[in-house]
């Protein structure tokens, strides 16, 4: 609890209600937090009212402000403007700071008589350097695409001192070097060779095709068809290469698609940088997480072109912040050219975000323990089903019964992904007496979230609040559980999961309709595992429930055992084995009966 509240709030309430930039200190006058604001009163209010609704990272940030500064602004992208500036100046601890884990790569154009082309980990010696790659794989395969296509050497042969000398290797009599070493080209058609292969590198496969067609029809105007044949290779090979490699179509715009992905208190941004119609560069960083999908965006867009990177003509992103058209200023200005945020739903483009939140995925599954579909799948629950945050700790509950025998339910857990069974729970049906479902995942969840209220309860199965609750069925169930939530004063998503009539998932239930999940493969395999995990959890606990109903049955019908003393007997002896091996004393120890009655007890048990 921070004892200066009372001083912040008195502060605070005479503070402008102008736009302008806020700066939280800490007491040694440490800046630990910038912000901007369009009311300045009404934005740092928020962070010191009587009834706070903080994320934890916003919690932990009040408890350490000691005072805060603030500068006005005339307008709200004057406010934006300079929090960028302040964030950069000042690397405020709660701020998003963008942090990756890779050294920069360079591509090298030598200064020789008859240049190479290769991939550096570091600027080291004379030449040209292209750069920096915050991707060594892009460089390096970007420096192999250029050799190959452009037939470049890359042995260790030093020209023009061995040209001449020795036979030529494999790769010029496969057509895949252009042979400098038997003196078949002069240096100035090498260099203009080399000049191509460092624009292709630059402007990507669009800009270097349109060039050499010019060419190659020019050579075949003036009937140098030798000419020709060489360019038009060249210009297959760079075709080849784009098929391969997915090179986009030639005619998208310069663009940076930024996908985020989150999960267990982190998140990663990956950035796909494609120049001139090709994947030219990407780079994924690690920020906090606990900020809200629109704040984690607009910071990390704001913070990412601020260190003089490229700013390209789009933006692509999956959902558009909500100060989109500041950041768009923003950019222009930093650009000198004009710059949109896009945020695409269908086409090329959504599938060039599939395939940065992808990247993100998998990056952040290194970090964090979990497959990269794992995390994509509780991100595509959580957009399906309009959740406020990822649903990590997800309760699922199933029915199970043989008319209005063993009437039992089954809960399962997911975390992160994956089934936490030890937090899986078992309820046998106390009130309903007859089928009837709806009525029975009600008295479930009664019991289970008033044992998650009740101050007396140690189990922690029990007193954890999950992120997400789903009911193996449809909208009758989540209208029977909606008004048992609501009275316990339980906030949590409800849903059902709906099958068809192949028992298969199909759908999302709400309490009026359904949510389609089909089109969001990774969400649609998790749903299907949860619902599939659930029944399976139920119908087991049931046949076995079943099963000892029906050995108790047996049991009864010995004289002096009733049904009490028939559960003794299981409690005692879980399955019919151990029962078999016990003796005659032992069960009568067990049941509490005489020793007559224990001699039959054994001889039905041994006839069972």
């Amino acid at each position: 609890m921070n004892d200066r509240l009372e001083y912040l709030r008195e502060k605070t309430s005479k503070l402008t209600t102008s736009p302008g930039v806020y700066h939280m200190k800490d007491k040694t006058g440490h800046i630990i937090y910038v912000g901007k604001a369009k009311n300045l009163r009404n934005r740092v209010t928020s962070y010191f009212c009587r009834s706070p609704d903080h994320t934890p990272k916003v919690a932990k940030m009040v408890e350490h402000v000691y005072d805060y500064d603030f500068i006005v602004t005339d307008s709200e992208y004057e406010a934006l403007v300079l929090e960028c500036s302040m964030i950069k100046q000042y690397s405020p601890k709660y701020n998003i700071l963008l942090k990756d884990d890779k050294g920069y790569c360079y591509i090298r154009i030598s200064d020789e008589p008859y240049p190479r082309i290769t991939a550096e980990m570091q600027k080291k010696g004379g030449g040209t350097y292209l750069g920096p790659y915050t991707s060594a794989y892009v460089a390096k395969q970007a420096v192999t695409e250029a050799n190959k296509m452009f037939a470049l050497p890359d042995c260790r042969r030093k020209f023009p001192q061995e040209i001449g000398r020795g036979r030529p290797c494999l790769n010029y009599h496969i057509k895949q070097c252009m042979g400098v070493c038997t003196g078949c080209i002069s240096q100035e058609d090498y260099n203009s060779l080399i000049d191509e292969a460092v624009e292709y590198i630059k402007s990507g496969s669009m800009k270097s095709v349109e060039k050499l067609t010019e060419e190659m029809n020019r050579a075949s105007d003036e009937l140098d068809f030798e000419a020709a044949a060489r360019l038009r290779d060249r210009i297959n090979a760079i075709k080849r290469a784009a098929e391969k490699q997915k090179i986009i179509e030639d005619n998208m715009p310069d663009a940076d698609v930024i996908a985020i992905a989150k999960n267990s208190g982190q998140a990663c941004a990956a950035v796909i940088v494609y120049r001139g119609g090709r994947l030219t560069d990407r780079a994924e960083f690690f920020l906090g997480d606990d900020d809200s999908e629109d704040d984690l965006l607009e910071g990390f867009i704001g913070q990412y072109y601020s260190n003089g990177r490229e700013i390209p003509r789009e933006v692509i992103t999956e959902e558009l912040p909500e100060s989109a058209e500041l950041l768009e200023q923003l950019l222009r200005r930093r650009a000198g050219k004009a710059v949109s945020i896009i945020c695409p739903k269908k086409g090329r483009d959504a599938r060039l975000l599939a395939l940065a939140k992808a990247n993100a995925g998998e990056y952040l599954s290194i970090r964090v323990g979990r497959t990269g579909r794992e995390i994509i799948a509780l991100e595509e629950l959580a957009s399906v089903l309009g959740l406020e945050k990822i649903p990590e700790y997800i309760e699922s509950y199933d029915i199970s019964n043989i008319g209005s025998d063993a009437m039992v339910s089954g809960m399962v857990v997911f975390e992160n992904g994956r089934p936490l069974k030890k937090a899986y729970k078992k309820f046998s049906l106390k009130t309903v007496d007859i089928q009837n479902d709806y009525a029975s995942m009600a008295e479930v969840l009664q019991r289970r979230f008033s044992r998650y209220l009740d101050d007396e309860e140690n189990d922690e199965g029990f007193k954890r609040l999950p992120d997400l609750i789903l009911l193996d069925g449809g909208k009758g169930q989540v209208n029977a559980v909606a008004p048992v939530l609501s009275q316990l004063g339980i906030d949590v998503p409800l849903f059902g999961m709906v099958k068809d009539s192949r028992h298969r998932t199909r759908a999302i239930a709400t309490g009026g309709g359904e949510i389609s999940v089909t089109e969001k493969k990774a969400a649609f395999m998790l749903i299907t595992r949860i619902q599939d995990e659930v029944h399976r959890f139920s119908i087991t606990y049931q046949r076995a429930r079943h099963k000892n109903e029906a050995y108790s049955l047996e049991l009864t019908k010995v004289k002096g055992i009733g049904e009490k003393k028939a559960q003794k007997l299981l409690m005692k002896y879980k399955t019919k084995a151990a029962m078999k091996e016990a003796s005659a004393e032992e069960l009568a120890a067990a049941a509490g009966v005489s020793g007559d009655t224990a001699e039959q007890l054994y001889r039905v048990i041994q006839e069972l």
